[in-house]
């Protein structure tokens, strides 16, 4: 839930006028990541290509990357986090510590679309548009297609990958695929128009999104906001209740 002045307005005016710090932290995917920037200027980024052990990774590594900037947390402005879909664990994870950090500094929370940050990463793939894929088990795939501007032309949706998937718009414009999720479909398209790339997102690819967020003042409820799982937690414990 996300909420415009003047909710949480004592806090905007506060930080509005000067220039913001905003930690922005993605943990949705395959890695973690954690990215400062001035505005949306990256100023110091750390990633972890490992999935294991991330809650232990994440908050040392909040801790080394101010500590090499030298800034201490009290000089953040906001948090942004990348709310999915994406990985249930990796989710709650990287949430719970945006969360606890809002909470604790009494700073805005942001959260961005973690399909809309994989398609900032991919604005050099030579295609009219830009579709990320994240693997969803089987031959479904959470996705999105994105223009070069980063405007939404298909919002996230779940989907189930057929030979005919995005046909509409692959036979009229060149589609860039990319994302764990878009190896699946690469072995069944027929399009000539289909272009897949390896494209490697991380929190750095938040800054422009987290700072066009927290210059509108458009932050989260930190009360109530959930992660995007996309669809509900599978589990082999779940399935055999």
């Amino acid at each position: 839930m996300n909420f415009q002045l003047p909710f949480y307005s004592l806090i905007a005016i506060q930080y509005l006028a000067a220039v913001s710090f905003i930690l922005n932290i993605d943990t949705a995917v395959q890695s973690a990541s954690v990215c400062l920037a001035e505005n949306e200027k990256v100023i110091a980024l750390a990633v972890t290509p490992s999935q294991k052990d991330q809650a232990a990774w994440l908050h040392i590594a909040v801790r080394n990357i101010l500590a090499k900037q030298n800034f201490t947390v009290h000089q953040l402005s906001a948090i942004a986090i990348s709310a999915g879909p994406g990985s249930y664990t990796g989710l709650r994870v990287g949430m719970a510590t945006a969360k606890g950090l809002c909470y604790a500094l009494n700073i805005p929370l942001i959260t961005i679309n973690t399909l809309q940050m994989m398609a900032m990463a991919a604005m050099n793939c030579e295609a009219h548009l830009l579709c990320p894929m994240i693997d969803a088990r089987r031959m479904e795939v959470f996705t999105a297609v994105f223009d070069q501007d980063g405007k939404e032309i298909m919002p996230p949706t779940n989907m189930i990958l057929d030979e005919d998937s995005f046909k509409d718009l692959t036979d009229k414009h060149k589609l860039c695929f990319f994302g764990n999720g878009s190896v699946k479909f690469q072995t069944i398209t027929r399009s000539a128009h289909a272009i897949f790339a390896n494209v490697e997102a991380n929190a750095s690819h938040m800054t422009t999104l987290s700072f066009q967020k927290f210059d509108a003042g458009f932050f989260a409820d930190i009360a109530y906001v959930v992660p995007n799982y996309g669809k509900d937690f599978h589990s082999a414990l779940k399935q055999s209740l």
